[in-house]
């Protein structure tokens, strides 16, 4: 492969842009299986991978002790908001993808989506518009879809409308999201939203928050999309964040919040199975059940090997909430975190707000393998072996 790929760049580099595409296209004919599952990846900071970094934005994962168990950046930040990998990139690996799409704000990386495919998360985002304004910059759903949109429109422009076509029909598209519009809709003055007494009810929220992500998944549709797995809202109420804000005791969960996000994921995955009624077999939409997958780590974690599933890895268990590395005058690098626990793989939560790569992992397994009380109609390994007709 590599022998022909050189030999034809040797013989039309006095035009590098039709050497470029002949490249990509040997390239793409003759990989070999492992490496042709393909993922685009949208959502919000539970699996952002770096766009953030490229914004004006207090949302950001880019300084340590981020990342510090993210072996291929030798535990630098990377932009992701946990300590390792996120439940995406597991699930890639798992898969038998090579490497981690490559975040879509970063430079260069519309060639990766023929091959790795592109993330387009960005931390703090939400399916409606106005959430996640407090943070200021953060890339909404549905910009989110027309980066997607742009990204089409290159590999139609290098492969041709068939070919993108095929890799698309092939591809996952995951979309993590709404998590953000939930903790937006249970604090006070938001506009908007409202909050207090002028907020919208919780049926009219959760219908719209259906409505609207409907409507990007139906774009999605449009441009290509086949295989989609949508991952519901997990226990919020349990979060660390939200523990703290209600004056919690230790172990407790808002009852309401979680209210709240079950009534809006009993409504996502209804309309879910109206889209495959309507679209199938052309199309396949899976729910992933995060909420349950969630509760029983947090449940029985010790079950799992964890031994806390209260308070944050790093961070601490109040306002603000910051998770950071500080200079310690006695060694020659920033090697004393705020707060940071010795061991993270005890630990159910990285920050008040993320899972711990820990987690993510049993998080991602539960999705690979489980049944359909946890992936309906069909677990993400049978998702990637499915065919479209």
């Amino acid at each position: 492969m590599h022998e022909i790929i050189i030999m034809e760049t040797l013989e039309l580099s006095k035009c590098c842009v039709i050497s470029i595409a002949i490249v990509v296209f040997i390239s793409f004919d003759v990989l070999p299986c492992a490496l042709c599952f393909t993922s685009f990846v949208f959502g919000d900071s539970l699996v952002d991978a770096g766009n953030n970094d490229y914004l004006f934005t207090l949302s950001k994962a880019d300084s340590p002790p981020y990342g510090i168990d993210f072996k291929p950046s030798d535990g630098q930040p990377t932009g992701r908001f946990t300590n390792g990998r996120t439940i995406s990139d597991i699930i890639g690996q798992s898969l038998g993808a090579k490497s981690f799409p490559p975040p879509y704000l970063a430079p260069n990386t519309q060639a990766d989506a023929i091959v790795k495919g592109i993330n387009y998360a960005s931390g703090a985002s939400g399916i409606l518009d106005e959430t996640g304004f407090l943070f200021i910059g953060r890339i909404r759903l549905r910009e989110q879809v027309d980066n997607f949109e742009q990204s089409r429109k290159y590999m139609v422009n290098v492969m041709g409308e068939n070919r993108t076509r095929d890799l698309l029909k092939k591809a996952i598209f995951s979309l993590t999201i709404g998590s953000n519009d939930v903790l937006n809709y249970i604090q006070p003055s938001i506009p908007f939203l409202g909050g207090g007494d002028h907020r919208v009810s919780k049926t009219t929220f959760q219908d719209f928050m259906v409505s609207n992500l409907t409507i990007q998944l139906k774009r999605l549709h449009k441009l290509g999309a086949r295989k989609f797995v949508v991952v519901g809202v997990g226990p919020l109420g349990c979060i660390p964040f939200v523990r703290a804000i209600n004056l919690l005791p230790r172990g407790e969960c808002s009852i309401k919040v979680n209210q709240i996000i079950q009534g809006y994921n009993q409504k996502l995955s209804q309309q879910l199975n109206r889209l495959n009624q309507k679209m199938g077999p052309e199309a396949i939409f899976v729910y992933a059940n995060s909420y349950d997958i969630f509760t029983s780590i947090i449940i029985n974690h010790h079950q799992y090997g964890f031994e806390n599933a209260n308070k944050p890895c790093c961070g601490g268990y109040f306002p603000p909430f910051v998770c950071f590395m500080r200079h310690n005058a006695n060694t020659s690098s920033s090697s004393t975190s705020s707060g940071l626990c010795e061991d993270r793989s005890k630990y159910v939560f990285w920050d008040a707000y993320h899972p711990t790569e820990a987690a993510n992992l049993i998080i991602s397994n539960k999705l690979l393998y489980g049944d359909k009380t946890i992936s309906f109609p069909i677990n993400v390994r049978e998702l990637y072996n499915y065919t479209i007709s």
